[in-house]
């Protein structure tokens, strides 16, 4: 008799900016999505208790930057934390994969952007809409090699 292993899902969570996006995943998949506007020290914890009830998550990725940076260290110790006590993977990916390479927001009128592989502070004299988006497949979605957060700290 063949055994029939359970299925297993992908939870990827964009916190670095609002609303907060949480997409579950299977087979590399959009299945479920979550959107919160509330801040991510309130509402990371009990959604990822309530997808990893609902879904036999095998592994996490979040976005480690750049971004906010209270958001960035709050997700990676949560998910580090899940990671030592369940043995669920994390990893990491740049919050450019996840808006189209699109100016984030740092602080006040400066905002992170990408020049080829370098990330550098720019002003805006007008505030940038910036919109994170799941996307549908994450086959091919860029992981970083590292899961530690991607603090791109600019000059003050």
């Amino acid at each position: 008799m063949q055994k029939v292993l359970p299925e297993r899902y992908e939870l990827l969570i964009i916190s670095i900016s609002s609303p907060l996006l949480l997409g579950v995943y299977k087979e590399g998949y959009l299945i479920h999505t979550i959107s919160s506007e509330l801040k991510t020290s309130e509402i990371l914890l009990p959604l990822l208790k309530e997808c990893m009830d609902q879904y036999d998550i095998s592994t996490i990725i979040y976005t480690r930057g750049p971004g906010s940076y209270m958001a960035i260290k709050l997700t990676y110790i949560m998910l580090k934390t899940i990671e030592i006590i369940s043995g669920i993977k994390c990893v990491g990916c740049s919050g450019f994969t996840l808006n189209a390479g699109a100016p984030i927001k740092a602080m006040g009128n400066l905002y992170f952007i990408k020049e080829k592989k370098t990330i550098i502070t720019k002003k805006y004299e007008q505030p940038v809409d910036v919109k994170f988006t799941l996307p549908q497949c994450i086959q091919d979605l860029e992981l970083d090699e590292e899961s530690t957060p991607d603090y791109v700290l600019p000059a003050v």
